[in-house]
């Protein structure tokens, strides 16, 4: 006759350390609204802690008018570090993040190649200190070649076209108008999110937007919409400060920290 053993715990299932980790970020403390999809977002999270690899973040970092890297930037990257953090506490593998660097939006936009490199780069050494990884999209688009374009994209919703349309009013310095600027900018991103989830399988997109751009992420990965700065804050910080002027090839005007308002 066997008898039970006494004193041993339990393992716990996957599904419910899954659960933990899930709870750790999932939080109001870091998600500006709930997560789109949660079953694959529970599913990519329970992938990860079954086979004790770090659960994997990709996201895009764009580029605004500054040319250097500001208070604001790192701020960011603390409080994405924060997250991550929180993630290590509960799962022994801890997480991974990619930061995307958006240089094909900087161009659309209309900044100088140096400008898009001072910043880029300067970014990307910032996120190495922080253990975060850094790519280049155009790198990503490049790699996905012919796999990445497909003609069966759905029309630009008027509701999209109208947030993006305001948006490039404010940055695109392209040719054409701003809402020239936001249809070129659709058709660029229904690509690009294709080479994101080629690229990225098993990783969760985290974005500062709302799902009221859902369209422009990648279709077959989970999205988590989230605050970028502290919680309550959702804007990018590439565009802060508000009324930061645009740096020209021979003439940067990025303010220094000790000039930034409090």
């Amino acid at each position: 006759m066997r008898h039970k053993r006494h004193g041993t715990a339990a393992r716990p299932s996957a599904e419910t350390s899954a659960d933990k980790v899930l709870r750790a970020f999932n939080t109001w403390s870091f998600k500006r609204e709930q997560p789109e999809n949660p079953h694959l977002l529970m599913q990519v999270v329970t992938t990860a802690v079954a086979r004790g690899e770090p659960l994997r973040f990709v996201m895009y970092w764009g580029k605004g008018p500054r040319c250097s890297i500001g208070p604001e930037d790192l701020e960011c990257l603390d409080f994405v570090g924060g997250m991550m953090a929180r993630i290590r506490e509960v799962h022994t593998a801890g997480a991974a993040v990619t930061l995307i660097l958006t240089d094909t939006h900087a161009r659309h936009n209309g900044h100088p190649e140096e400008s898009i490199d001072a910043y880029f780069a300067a970014i990307a050494a910032e996120a190495a200190r922080r253990g975060f990884a850094t790519c280049r999209l155009s790198g990503l688009v490049a790699a996905a070649g012919e796999t990445a374009v497909a003609a069966d994209d759905a029309p630009m919703p008027e509701d999209v076209l109208e947030s993006l349309a305001a948006s490039a009013g404010k940055w695109y310095r392209g040719a054409g108008t701003a809402e020239d600027g936001a249809r070129a900018y659709y058709t660029m991103n229904m690509v690009e999110r294709r080479a994101v989830e080629i690229a990225f399988p098993g990783a969760i997109f985290a974005t500062f937007n709302g799902s009221r751009l859902r369209c422009l992420f990648p279709a077959r990965m989970p999205i988590f919409y989230m605050y970028s700065l502290r919680r309550g804050v959702a804007v990018k910080p590439w565009f802060l400060p508000a009324d930061q002027e645009l740096c020209e090839p021979d003439a940067c005007r990025c303010r220094t920290p000790e000039a930034m308002p409090d």
